[in-house]
């Protein structure tokens, strides 16, 4: 199979504090997401590189769980993620920190551990997690079955 190819764009005008940028995805299922400052940095409206990230990891869990479950004969109903990502200032400016995923998933022939061990497992080996963790200083997951 020959490489997979996505493509995204961003703008940025004018500085870091008072400039603002978009965010563009191809497929045309990010439109023009609105970026500034406060949107990044404090709580202004708007999106922001860390929550994209966030939302292509809990994505990348869910599909990825489901199919690790379904090899293993258990066929997911339903699988729900979040993520939750640390922007972290230190010394030397900022730096993504931690990742925890929160995965709740309806998985008929299954217990709540193996439920769990599925999860643990899909944390190290889902492609963005594999690109993620040896950059990250913690990466947690917490799995439930409904």
């Amino acid at each position: 199979m020959s490489d997979i190819l996505r493509h995204a764009s961003a703008t940025w005008a004018g500085d870091l504090l008072s400039g603002k940028g978009a965010a563009s995805t191809e497929s045309g299922a990010l439109r023009d997401a609105k970026m500034t400052f406060t949107s990044r940095f404090e709580d202004g409206t708007g999106s922001n590189p860390e929550e994209l990230l966030a939302a292509a990891h809990a994505a990348c869990f869910s599909m990825a769980l489901a199919n690790n479950l379904s090899q293993a004969g258990h066929v997911p109903g339903e699988i729900r993620t979040q993520a939750t990502l640390t922007l972290n200032k230190g010394p030397n400016g900022f730096k993504i920190t931690k990742i925890h995923l929160d995965a709740e998933g309806s998985v008929p022939g299954i217990d709540q551990a193996a439920f769990a061990d599925a999860a643990e497992k899909t944390k190290q080996t889902c492609p963005v997690s594999v690109l993620l963790l040896p950059g990250l200083e913690e990466a947690t997951v917490s799995a439930k079955l409904r």
